[in-house]
């Protein structure tokens, strides 16, 4: 018999063989996840600290923290600042109140994001990227496509037309490891206002799909974006394709009192 080390406390049941090649971290993420499919754990139920699964398995906390973070992108456990995890429910809400760029949105939510440029080019924009920029009959564009990761797993695929008189060599710029925010603010100098969403729903690809690691014909949350700097400009269009089993949008919305 192998050698093992159990948690255990009601229907919650973690165990790891300490001879298997499997990493500590991956161990536990595969039993917490079977343990919410089965429904053993169930949506808003409180969970263990990564002190309390780490002692009771006699383990490091590193482990422990890997497979929180992994679960936390997964939207399977739900980790605030002095709380306790609490059972999510797969999906990681992405809140349209304020605005965040990727990095900025998932660096908040404690989650390590990076970007792989998939191409960039100049062009003369679209009928539907003129518009949304308000630019002029064969005026130029910055088009920038990135698959965009969230500790390591694809979770969206992002294209960016930025226009080319406000973005002058933005093809220089290096989009692996920066966000096109923080590149707004600090290189071109550009104060960002408010963003107007378009949200919607498709059915991936095949090619979309491989990219993103998931089923073709899956569901994506498709968004629309068109963000303004404070003079009103539109500054910035990208269409953003999310995994469905990943995120959903989250908006609050405020009821106006009527008028008299």
């Amino acid at each position: 018999m192998q050698p093992t080390r159990t948690i255990a406390a009601g229907d919650i049941a973690l165990v790891l063989d300490t001879e298997s090649y499997v990493p500590y971290y991956q161990q536990i993420v595969e039993q917490i996840r079977e343990q919410i499919k089965a429904e053993k754990v169930k949506y808003g139920q409180t969970f263990y600290s990564e002190s309390e699964v780490a002692h009771h398995l006699g383990i490091s906390k590193m482990p422990v923290r890997q497979a929180f973070q992994k679960l936390r992108s997964e939207g399977l456990l739900i980790i605030e600042k002095g709380k306790r995890p609490v059972i999510g429910n797969g999906r990681v809400p992405w809140n349209f109140q304020e605005l965040r760029g990727f990095s900025e949105e998932m660096r908040r939510r404690g989650l390590l994001p990076s970007a792989r440029v998939l191409s960039r080019e100049e062009l003369v924009a679209s009928g539907e990227v003129a518009r949304a920029l308000s630019l002029q009959s064969g005026e130029t564009v910055y088009r920038i496509e990135r698959l965009r990761s969230v500790n390591g797993e694809p979770v969206a695929i992002d294209t960016d037309y930025l226009p080319s008189r406000l973005f002058p060599r933005f093809d220089q710029q290096n989009l692996e490891n920066a966000s096109l925010h923080a590149i707004f603010e600090s290189v071109y100098n550009l104060k960002l206002h408010w963003a107007e969403e378009i949200i919607g729903a498709v059915a991936a690809d095949g090619d979309v799909a491989k990219l993103l690691e998931t089923e073709p014909g899956s569901a994506l949350l498709i968004i629309h974006e068109t963000t303004y700097d404070t003079n009103r400009i539109a500054i910035a269009y990208s269409r953003s394709l999310l995994r469905g089993d990943r995120y959903t949008a989250s908006v609050i919305s405020v009821r106006k009192r009527p008028s008299r």
